[in-house]
């Protein structure tokens, strides 16, 4: 399989040289071409007929590499083609291999074989050498006495060599025939010698079988001399035996040494062989005739040799006798060869023959030797090619498998892919079921807020506004908990994206201060908030996210706080890593209302951005906010607490039932948190109350280069600041944290503030006079402890002898305890009430002491009146396939003095904004029948841009098109849809914003303030 994929990946890369090759030359070929090199014949390389035949190659050779890099593909890239290709190829592999392996058997074992061969071989000629070296030592030994006997013997008169002397010589030379048992000479004798030859030796010639007289015949040869260890031998005729006859007479016929057959010696009965030399009167020439050695011949020489000792004596000179078995024998008589050595038993192991040579050509002797033990099994061959075999074996399992596994892996990945796109269809389902779902469940909600908000413009009496204020309050908690539940479906999905826009931070909470200042009047609940003067103005993020969090966490403490307060603070993370006033401020002794509070260093404890040296994000223009919401509530049972960002888990059973909700406020909090890259934490005492305590990271708005879209809610402070600017204010309140919350507050308007925590520090510094004191502030429960000293603070200032007497303003907690304007001597008594408030702050202000716009409208009213500035006299066309809908949508334009055109198809709108037409804007539905939103308003901005080409280059006239250009109508899209992903394809069509329905004033004035001034 690797093999294949190397072949193949060799192949893509030689495809991509060729490609780039040729996509060279055909680069240089076409400029030679267009240059004219190929038209002009005489100029260029190559005729019309050579650059035509050139282009032809070269598609034939273009088609031909794609068609390789094709085949590749098709066969070698397919798994299955691999897989099957591979099962094919596993048998032969497997065969291959087994017989491979057997080959190195045999190999190896025969190469084992003729080791051991040589080894025996060269064991087996040294013997044989070192014994054939031997014997030739005693036969020239036995020939140089052959020679001293014709000498001393025969060449003396009288002889000086007798029977004494030859022992005592042959016993003294013994050491120089190690191979002889014995020597004897034997005399030449006729038979007309003979009696004179016994009656001098003393002894009559005896045969050699029977020891009995010889008989008569020609001539005789008796031993006349014997070493003492054959001197039985004396008197015995050597011709009287068949074999030493024979071996007499061929010895001076050849004038050289003979050897007899293999005989039993007479004493030892062992094998033996007599070596004889032929002993003549005088010298012979070396070409003397048979016939002249006989007639010359004297005696007979022989030695007897004992083989089966001699071959003992040999072996046990060399160190590896016991290893090898030696058997040597007479081969003279091929047919029948006689053993001189060794045993007779046959081994079928390895045997070698060395061929001996004892100077006699007549006789033929060999060695054979072998091992003594049959050879061992060849393992390492046996070893070695098992070895080859399960390697080899186990390289095609692991290629097996590898294929199996690279199948399987592929068919893994196909499946996962086929299950991506499902997930992905399935996505793209579940994101169309939320924008369906929504678009269906606050269509028809938008109608009933719609309908109520108009129905609440009508003459109705107190009841009925009471009955439409609750439905409509009941429709809008219907809306909020759709939101919710299709938040938690985003991200569990993991479509929820955040904005980039530029807001400001101190503006929203203002604006959620509002939302809940009601409900905390009615239970009497002090609602606060404070934000350190180190957080800037403007941040750039995603303010309704932000808002989300916050709303979540200070709606939880209103519904678990019945008594004391809840306080929302907002400072930098280095600021509370650093300030110890910070750290130390909510403490149970000094809080806001008095009430003890849970220690809200708890709830960031195990925050990363607490454990890093630099918490600080990275970028310069990062701002890393900690936020934290306090409150005096229930607090969460212990048990309860693991379990508080969970979807859908609640406290306890009855809590739902109790004070209402789903559970899942906080688990989107937290997953909105971690999208801001931030943590959230919390900590709760029973019966004491909770604090929770979050981190976000945004980007300055000032120092930030990037464009983005600003939110401009609730900005009217900062009309309102400059009227107060120079002003000095005193804030009586005994309590820091509430004095110093008073303070954020009134500040924000350019108004310097002091504070004192009783009476007498209050009117010591009013009647200094260095500063004119403007305003005072007195918390309503430094006013209520003692009324008589309340009183007589009034009296004293009526009577300050310098100035206007200032302002006197009661800081109400609950509604109960308003009282309107009061009047105490001179001094007006104005009460603002709690929660403290910008826009609010400064319109109580302006009221009380007469200056800037009396008329200045409460909180909350400025985007009505601000929207039918922008919308007075303006012609607007609402298009949408829902009657309710263009209802709502109309009432509402209405209301703030628009000219409303409505059409209940995309066809209708394209036909009445098709210019020139009067209309100033546009809200489009996006899901219509037969043409939705997107084509309808691709189509307008086609038509748009047809006719402002063609004006532009005078195709028509301007005059025509009522003196306008560039023709681009505002088209806002209108859709109860809350998915990102329509917002973005909202901006893709070509439109120009978005606004979700039902419709609210401050969205609406946000986007139509960006095309109406």
């Amino acid at each position: 399989m690797s093999l294949l994929h190397v072949f193949g990946f060799g192949l893509k890369v030689g495809h991509l040289l060729w490609i780039l090759c040729c996509w060279i030359a055909s680069m240089i070929s076409m400029n030679w071409f267009i240059n004219g090199e190929f038209k002009n014949p005489k100029a260029g390389l190559l005729g019309d007929s050579g650059s035509k035949m050139w282009f032809k190659c070269w598609d034939e050779i273009s088609n031909f590499s794609f068609k390789i890099h094709h085949q590749y593909y098709q066969y070698i890239g397919s798994k299955k083609v691999c897989k099957s290709l591979w099962r094919k190829l596993l048998f032969p592999w497997v065969i291959g291999w087994t017989l491979a392996s057997v080959w190195i058997f045999y190999y190896m074992s025969s190469h084992a074989t003729e080791k051991s061969k040589e080894t025996l071989a060269s064991m087996c000629e040294e013997r044989a050498r070192m014994l054939q070296d031997q014997f030739n030592v005693s036969m020239n030994h036995i020939q140089a006495m052959s020679i001293l006997i014709s000498t001393f013997h025969h060449g003396k008169t009288p002889s000086a060599i007798d029977q004494g002397t030859f022992a005592r010589y042959t016993e003294q030379t013994d050491f120089e025939r190690p191979l002889t048992s014995g020597v004897a000479y034997a005399v030449r004798v006729l038979h007309s010698e003979r009696e004179q030859f016994e009656r001098q030796q003393g002894w009559t010639i005896k045969r050699m079988d029977t020891l009995e007289t010889s008989p008569i015949q020609e001539e005789y040869a008796p031993v006349i001399f014997a070493q003492d260890i054959v001197s039985h031998v004396v008197s015995l005729d050597m011709l009287s035996g068949k074999e030493d006859r024979e071996n007499v007479l061929r010895a001076r016929r050849s004038g050289k040494g003979v050897l007899t057959a293999p005989f039993r010696l007479l004493k030892t009965n062992r094998l033996g062989v007599i070596l004889t030399f032929a002993v003549y009167k005088r010298d012979l020439p070396s070409n003397a005739t048979p016939n002249e050695r006989i007639e010359a011949t004297d005696g007979y020489l022989g030695g007897v040799f004992d083989i089966e000792s001699l071959v003992e004596k040999l072996l046990q000179q060399l160190s590896s006798e016991q290893t090898t078995l030696v058997n040597v024998f007479d081969t003279s008589n091929q047919s029948c060869p006689v053993s001189m050595y060794g045993s007779n038993s046959s081994n079928d192991g390895l045997e070698h023959v060395s061929h001996l040579n004892f100077g006699d050509p007549f006789r033929k002797h060999e060695m054979r030797c072998r091992f003594k033990q049959k050879p061992p099994l060849p393992w390492v061959a046996i070893t070695t090619s098992i070895g080859i075999l399960v390697i080899a074996l186990l390289v095609g399992h692991i290629f097996h498998a590898t294929v199996n596994r690279i199948a399987k892996v592929e068919d893994d990945c196909h499946k996962m892919m086929e299950l991506t796109k499902q997930a992905e269809a399935a996505d793209i389902a579940k994101s169309q079921f939320l924008a369906t779902v929504s678009h269906e469940i606050r269509t028809p909600m938008n109608g009933v807020l719609g309908m109520l908000d108009m129905l609440m413009d009508t003459d109705l009496d107190v009841t009925q506004l009471d009955y439409v204020r609750t439905a409509q309050a009941s429709g809008k908690a219907l809306v909020a908990l759709i939101n919710e539940v299709l938040d938690q479906a985003k991200i569990e999905s993991g479509k929820l994206e955040l904005e980039e826009v530029q807001f400001d931070l101190r503006a929203i909470l203002d604006d959620v201060l509002s939302l809940f200042s009601g409900k905390s009047q009615d239970k009497g609940v002090e609602l606060a908030v404070y934000i350190s003067d180190r957080v800037p103005k403007m941040l750039i993020g995603d303010p309704g996210r932000f808002r989300q969090i916050i709303t979540n966490l200070m709606g939880n403490s209103i519904k678990f706080t019945e008594r004391g307060h809840i306080l929302v603070t907002v400072h930098l993370v280095e600021e509370v890593i650093d300030s110890i006033e910070v750290e130390t401020e909510s403490s149970s002794k000094d809080t806001l209302s008095g009430f003890p509070v849970a220690d809200r260093r708890q709830s960031w404890k195990g925050f990363r951005t607490f454990g890093q040296e630099e918490p600080v994000h990275p970028f310069s223009d990062s701002i890393n906010l900690i936020v934290s919401v306090e409150d005096t509530g229930l607090g969460i049972p212990l048990d309860d607490q693991s379990r508080v960002f969970t979807p859908f888990m609640q406290v306890g059973p009855s809590i739902a039932r109790t004070h209402g909700g789903t559970g899942i406020g906080l688990s989107i909090s937290k997953c909105l948190v971690g999208l801001m890259k931030g943590e959230i934490g919390f900590v709760s005492i029973p019966k004491v109350g909770s604090t929770f305590t979050f981190t976000a990271v945004f980007s300055s708005g000032s120092s930030s280069s990037k464009v983005h879209k600003s939110q401009q809610i609730n900005s009217q402070s900062n009309t309102v600041s400059s009227e107060f600017h120079g002003m000095r204010a005193l804030v009586l309140d005994p309590r820091p944290v509430r004095a110093k919350v008073s303070r954020y507050h009134i500040q924000r308007l350019g108004i310097h503030v002091e504070i004192v925590s009783d009476w007498k520090q209050a009117l010591s510094i009013i009647n200094r006079g260095n500063n004119a004191i403007h305003m005072v502030l007195i918390e309503q429960e430094v006013w209520d402890r003692d009324l008589s000293c309340s009183g007589l603070f009034i009296n004293k200032l009526e009577k300050i002898g310098h100035g206007t007497p200032p302002k006197v303003f009661l800081l109400c907690n609950s509604i109960n305890s308003s009282r309107g304007n009061t009047t105490t001597g001179a001094c007006d008594l104005t009460i603002i009430s709690k929660p403290l408030r910008a826009s609010m702050l400064a319109a109580s202000l302006q009221r009380a002491m007469g200056i800037g716009n009396k008329g200045n409208p409460r909180n909350g009213e400025l985007p009505s009146l601000s929207l039918r500035n922008l919308l007075l006299g303006r012609k607007i066309l609402i298009v949408d396939d829902n009657n309710v809908n263009l209802k709502v949508a109309a009432g509402a334009l209405k209301k703030y003095g628009a000219d409303v055109v409505s059409a209940t198809r995309g066809i209708e709108a394209i036909e009445l904004l098709t210019p020139p037409h009067q209309f100033d804007a546009c809200f489009m539905d996006i899901q219509m029948p037969e043409m939705d939103g997107f084509e309808a308003t691709g189509r307008i901005r086609d038509v748009e841009q047809n006719i402002n080409n063609r004006v532009q280059f005078g195709g028509l006239p301007v005059d025509a098109y009522n003196n306008v250009s560039n023709w681009h109508v505002p088209i806002l899209a209108m859709t109860a849809d809350v998915i990102q992903a329509t917002h973005e394809q909202c901006q893709q069509s070509g439109m120009d914003g978005y606004v979700s329905k039902p419709f609210e004033a401050e969205q609406l004035y946000l986007e139509v303030s960006r095309f109406f001034q």
